[in-house]
């Protein structure tokens, strides 16, 4: 696959991202001030550890793999990455935001992709970075992103559940008993 397909495909998730974040903001009937900033940090985070990751990948020579298949792989990853997301943000419909609110009349989905995962959206995302750390062919740009990404997406799945927890009560509890946050079955 050549570098200029390689980035159209960057460009097209990229401008995704941005589509979902200028269109998905919480509302003015929606409860403010329950994001505490992780939105930017998360923005933040991901510029740093990409910027990070590609400058790393050009300097170091750590190769994953040895042939024109494991671009191939990381790309497949970030683009089934990008479906799912997609599924999970229409899945959840208006309740949806990108940044951490109550919607009025709120309900909790628990079916679907909420079966088994109580963040289907940014383990989509995870895998999507994954997958962008692999086509970058670099062992260490593909663990600054993994480390980066997780940790920040930890973070904000902690002030996103206290929300929850806060609003939906044992109902939330409930539901954290029996499904994972982001990787099916370990977290």
């Amino acid at each position: 696959m050549s570098q200029s397909t390689l980035n159209i495909i960057y460009i097209i998730w990229i401008l995704s991202e941005v589509y979902l974040n200028r269109r998905l903001r919480s509302g003015s009937t929606d409860k403010k001030d329950q994001d505490k900033n992780s939105l930017r940090l998360i923005w933040i985070v991901i510029g740093v550890c990409v910027f990070t990751a590609v400058f790393t990948s050009h300097v170091f020579f750590l190769p994953i793999y040895h042939s024109s298949l494991g671009v191939y792989i990381g790309v497949a990853a970030l683009i089934l990455g990008i479906l799912i997301r997609y599924w999970a943000v229409l899945s959840l419909g208006r309740f949806f935001t990108v940044d951490v609110t109550i919607r009025e009349e709120h309900k909790l989905k628990t079916g679907g992709m909420y079966k088994y995962l109580r963040h289907p959206s940014y383990a989509a995302s995870l895998l999507s970075f994954l997958g962008m750390g692999i086509t970058l062919n670099n062992w260490f740009s593909l663990a600054l992103i993994a480390v980066g990404i997780i940790s920040v997406f930890i973070y904000r799945i902690k002030i996103e559940e206290k929300v929850l927890i806060e609003h939906f009560g044992s109902e939330y509890e409930d539901y954290r008993k029996h499904t994972s946050a982001i990787i099916p079955f370990v977290f």
